[in-house]
């Protein structure tokens, strides 16, 4: 059975003082999680274990990112979390230091559901 994108959401996060990918990371995750709110399962009697997740984080150095840690964040479905180059290093010259910015793209998944439920009209 194929599978239709149903949910994209995004998110930011920063570690300002620790430079620390996988801080900022999980995050930019949980600040897209907070936009979220996944009434649909419930409503359509859909099993979260029928949803796949995948996470797309950017960075500026996507090997520092503990994804494995980051996918642990995830409250729902079958996650796969990979880091990419993006995000945003702001170098702090007096500090000399960085802040770490990531953003984090959210997709979950679900099989195809065309044909399954019937839609109704209002009288």
């Amino acid at each position: 059975m194929s599978e239709k994108r149903v949910i994209l959401e995004l998110g930011t996060g920063n570690d300002l003082y620790g430079q620390d990918y996988t801080k900022a990371a999980r995050r930019a995750v949980q600040d897209a999680l907070h936009h979220s709110s996944i009434t649909l399962f419930s409503k359509l009697g859909i099993d979260h274990s029928e949803m796949r997740v995948e996470v797309t984080i950017g960075v500026q150095h996507p090997d520092a990112v503990d994804c494995d840690l980051v996918a642990q964040d995830l409250p729902r479905g079958r996650a796969s979390v990979r880091a990419v180059k993006g995000g945003l290093d702001v170098e702090d010259a007096g500090a000399g230091s960085r802040h770490v910015v990531a953003t984090a793209a959210i997709e979950a998944w679900l099989p195809d559901q065309a044909g399954k439920y019937k839609t109704s009209t209002p009288e």
